[in-house]
């Protein structure tokens, strides 16, 4: 388990089992190992090692992912299932009221699943992607992660974590990435792409650009809703930038991180926080 602040910028603690209570729910895991405040009957988290919800008016609360899945019902009726990974973090809800996914807890959900259920893994490799659908392949394959190919019209839907992996300009064609084009608010991901797909834009946590790159530029980013699994965007503004997000696939650079932009070989989380200038 972690617990962050500002969509993962600081942490807050850590904590770590090899085994759990038959029927061990997120909440009781988190009361064992950190002092928690609750509201409405115990069913929601105000604050945790002091840090409370609420913040600029109002605008601040306390989220929880398992294995990068934003939860569906709170955390006293979310059991724990061996190798999840559970993440709290407490950020600005006025852009995204909802972040359906996140890329921090990588090579989660591809390993163990969602709600304790291993799903299949399907890849979807654009025409203009073979260099960076072959890192992905390699990364994925060394995360131990076990997946099959698809067209990247195949449905998703539950059961199914896919994986696009190309220039936008051809990954916007999916109907889950398009999310992106609507802003935050509609994809959880801090990040869009101009008209032709050429320049990436970093957002801030109000959904403003702060940052803007051009060719080489990449993203990792996972995006959905709560009756689809997520749809993970291993993406950029051509080729060059769709093989440096699939570079960037990697559980140490990955963590902590909502989503990432990479360009010049850096890479940058998102949102941006901080003072990072236009």
């Amino acid at each position: 388990m972690r617990v962050s602040d500002g969509f993962g910028a600081r942490t807050v603690g850590t904590a770590h089992t090899d085994r759990t209570p038959g029927g061990e729910t997120v909440m009781r895991f988190l009361q064992r190992r950190f002092t928690v405040r609750t509201r409405y009957g115990g069913g929601f988290v105000q604050s945790i090692s002091g840090l409370s919800g609420g913040g600029d008016g109002g605008r601040v609360d306390w989220f929880y992912y398992v294995n990068g899945v934003e939860a569906a019902q709170g955390a006293a009726a979310t059991r724990l299932h061996a190798g999840d990974r559970v993440w709290w973090d407490r950020h600005d809800w006025v852009a995204a009221m909802s972040v359906p996914a996140v890329v921090g807890s990588f090579p989660e959900p591809f390993r163990s699943g969602v709600d304790g259920k291993k799903l299949p893994v399907r890849t979807a490799c654009l025409p203009a992607a073979t260099a960076a659908c072959a890192e992905v392949t390699r990364r994925l394959g060394a995360a131990g992660i076990r997946f099959g190919e698809s067209a990247q019209r195949s449905p998703g839907g539950f059961e199914t974590l896919r994986v696009l992996v190309g220039p936008w300009a051809q990954v916007r064609n999916d109907v889950a990435a398009r999310r992106l084009e609507q802003g935050p608010g509609a994809s959880g991901v801090f990040a869009s792409f101009d008209p032709a797909g050429r320049q990436l834009r970093a957002l801030d946590v109000r959904g403003r650009t702060v940052r803007a790159f051009g060719a080489g530029a990449g993203l990792v980013a996972a995006t959905g809703d709560h009756d689809h699994a997520p749809t993970w965007l291993v993406t950029g503004t051509d080729a060059a930038g769709a093989l440096a997000a699939a570079r960037a696939l990697d559980e140490r650079t990955l963590a902590r991180h909502f989503a990432m932009a990479v360009a010049g070989g850096v890479t940058l989380a998102l949102p941006v926080t901080g003072g990072a200038g236009a």
